[in-house]
């Protein structure tokens, strides 16, 4: 099948120079580069059907990973800065 694909020229260049390099089409190199995307997909899709029902609403939970660990880290070092004594 024939279509037509619309890229910023930079990409194109820099495309056109990796096919080159390694000998190879820009037909194989877009088939390539979609079928790894559409392998990913699959992927990606196949482990949040297999998640647990109750486990996809705290997916939306996720981004605050890094400042659980932030709070943590704060915590330990207010810790380590208690003197042994003032703790009954």
């Amino acid at each position: 099948m024939k279509t037509t694909v619309e890229l910023p020229d930079a990409t194109f260049r820099r495309v056109k120079a990796i096919v080159a390099n390694r000998g190879t089409t820009l037909k194989q190199f877009f088939t390539t580069a979609l079928e790894e995307q559409i392998r990913r997909y699959t992927q990606e899709t196949q482990a949040r059907e297999a998640e647990a029902p109750w486990m996809a609403g705290f997916g939306v939970l996720s981004d605050l990973s890094g400042e659980n660990k932030r709070i943590l880290e704060l915590i330990e070092e207010e810790f380590e800065a208690l003197d042994p004594e003032d703790v009954t």
